[in-house]
């Protein structure tokens, strides 16, 4: 199986930014976790901190890809751009959070991403990413 990892913008600071919500564990160190904890997956990590990237990535991964689990950051909240790519391709989505949205300031309450989501997997810290691609392997059953 072969997984795409995509994150959107300042989850590079992922470690270092507002440790309270996020935790100090930096991306790199999970993903390299998560890695060995799936061998037999085959995983590709991207981030971007622009729209468009997200969107071409999204676009991209239909057909190479079995599955995506993707953290948009603050574009959950507000991008129908990025939200439309995920409704456009086949490629099962996967929108997971490091923290609880709905527990988070009102303007972070909604997804825009939910609907076309396969599912949605938030507030279990970086957890959420191997909850997401538990999800994916088991729908691919």
């Amino acid at each position: 199986m072969k997984i795409l990892i995509l994150n959107g913008p300042n989850l590079n600071l992922q470690g270092r930014r507002d440790p309270a919500v996020y935790g100090t564990q930096t991306f790199e160190s999970f993903y390299d976790e998560l890695r060995r904890r799936y061998p037999t997956v085959e995983f590709e990590y991207r981030q971007s901190n622009h729209e468009g990237v997200l969107i071409d990535t999204i676009q991209q991964a239909d057909g190479c890809f079995d599955g995506v689990v993707l953290n948009a950051g603050g574009y959950t909240h507000t991008s129908v751009a990025l939200r439309d790519a995920v409704a456009a391709v086949q490629v099962p989505v996967v929108e997971v959070h490091i923290s609880s949205i709905l527990a988070r300031e009102e303007f972070r309450h909604t997804s825009l991403l939910a609907p076309v989501a396969k599912g949605s997997i938030m507030g279990f810290g970086l957890d959420s990413y191997r909850l997401g691609v538990e999800a994916l392997l088991q729908s691919a059953r």
